[in-house]
Parts: C-alpha cells; structure tokens; sequence
C-alpha cells in the first residue's frame, strides 16, 4: 500500500504531489485523474505511478488527496464510499465542504483532515492551513500530516471555522499578487523599461519584501513607514494608493471571496 493517493491532478494537486516528492519517495505515492494522456504525462515527469480509477487509487492508500473541484466531489465520494474504512486518512481541499459534510458521506467514524493549500507549492514556497480533530490521530500520524505539508512550503493549523478566511487570506490570493505584479510591472514598462526586466525587477521586490515581513516580525505597517521618507517619492505613491482605494479594493475581494466560500456545499 502506497502513503499517499491524490486523486486529481489539476494545478492544486500536481503542485502538491510535486511538492511531497521533497519529502517521500515516489514509491510511496500513487495518483489518478481522468485523462489518460495526463496520466502518461505526470507518470513520465514524476516516476510516480498511477492508478486507472478512484476506487484503485483510493484501495492503495492510507492518505487519500482530494484534489478535486468541490462540484465533483459527490461522485468521488461515491467511487471510493465502499472502500475507504476509519484506518484511511481523508484529505480534503475543496473550499466551503466541512468535516461533518464529508463525515455525513462517507461515515462518521472516518478521519478529516481539511485543508487549504495554494499553488505556490508547486516551487515549495506554499502556504496551507489546515484543521483536523487530533485526538482523532496517532502522533505519528500527525507528524506525517505535518510532514506532508511542509513539504511543499509552511502550513498552520486553525480551528475549522476559520477555514474560509484562510480561503481568502492564502488559498484565492495568489491570483491577487499576480495581478498586482502584472500591473506594476505594466506600469513601468509605460516608461520604457522591457517588460522581462520589469516582471523581474516587481517579482523579487514582492519576493523579497514578504521574506522582511516574515524574517524579521516587524509590522508591514513599519515596514511600509521605513520606506517612506518625509516628503519622499514613495509616501507620495503610498497616498495615490490610498486615494485609489487599494486596501478597500482588498477588503472587498476577501467579502467576494468569503461569501463564495460560505455558499459552497
């Protein structure tokens, strides 16, 4: 029996199952989606195996990867219901699906663990935040849980009615920092300055001022202040962004967000 079965290889879980081979050998990991070609492919990129159907996969694994879209989830479920039994791990991705939705499906004596991860994992930079019941987990279970995710960047751990704003906060908002380096970097290509040389001179800038707020513990407001002298260029850009209304922009994409997540079941 294989350690982990993904089931899904969209963006989210061939980041992942990527990731996890920092950690785990190829032979302890199994995966399965749809398209043959895909299969092949991953196969061929990874040395992982693969499984032909849900049921195979999820049969050869004590972790099973939900790595699906919520709106197949049901059919999922259904493939692996008679095959899954309380010694299996459930891993779930799916925003807005609680524990007691997969419980209710599968059997309330299964263990869930529900997790957000972001397709940052894919360079193991990812960041996930997960929830799970721990009296319900060995200690070696719970640190290979941990294991598993840290292997494809950091996790926390959070109560499970935080697990939308973690949505919001690292699982929606990759897109949001892309589009904010594509703008920047167009902004100053309109100057002159060659669009490969401008994604670079934003993206590392981004890179390296996340890795100020991390390594060092300052406030980003201190952080932010540190950078704007009196009467400066920067304290002048900081109030454009203000007048604009980049925080109350952000603001509202988390409700968007958030709300969607509520909605989901």
């Amino acid at each position: 029996m294989m350690k982990f079965g993904f089931i899904g290889m969209g963006n989210m879980g061939y980041a992942m199952l990527k990731g996890a081979l920092n950690s785990f050998s190829s032979d302890e990991i199994i995966f399965t989606c749809p398209s043959s070609q895909r299969r092949e492919y991953i196969n061929s990129e990874t040395n992982v195996a693969y499984a032909e159907s849900n049921a195979e996969c999820a049969n050869n694994s004590k972790y099973i990867i939900l790595a699906v879209k919520p709106q197949v989830y049901d059919v999922v479920l259904k493939n692996i219901h008679d095959i899954v039994s309380p010694d299996n791990i459930i891993i779930s991705l799916a925003p807005g699906i609680t524990i007691d939705d997969l419980k209710l499906k599968l059997g309330n004596d299964m263990r869930i663990v529900r997790a957000m991860p972001n397709t940052p994992a894919l360079v193991g930079q990812g960041m996930t935040g997960i929830s799970y019941e721990a009296s319900e987990f060995s200690l070696e279970e719970r640190n290979e849980i941990e294991q598993f995710f840290t292997s494809f960047g950091e996790m926390v751990i959070v109560p499970e009615n935080l697990m939308n704003a973690v949505v919001c906060a690292s699982g929606s908002s990759p897109a949001y920092v892309y589009m904010f380096i594509e703008a920047l970097a167009d902004s100053v290509v309109k100057y002159g300055i060659p669009r490969k040389d401008a994604y670079k001179l934003v993206a590392q800038t981004v890179l390296g001022s996340a890795k100020m707020v991390i390594e060092t513990g300052e406030h980003p407001g201190k952080l932010k202040d540190n950078v704007c002298s009196p009467g400066g260029t920067t304290i002048k850009g900081v109030a454009a962004l203000e007048e604009y209304g980049l925080r109350n922009s952000l603001f509202k994409a988390t409700d968007a967000c958030f709300d969607a997540c509520s909605k989901k079941r």
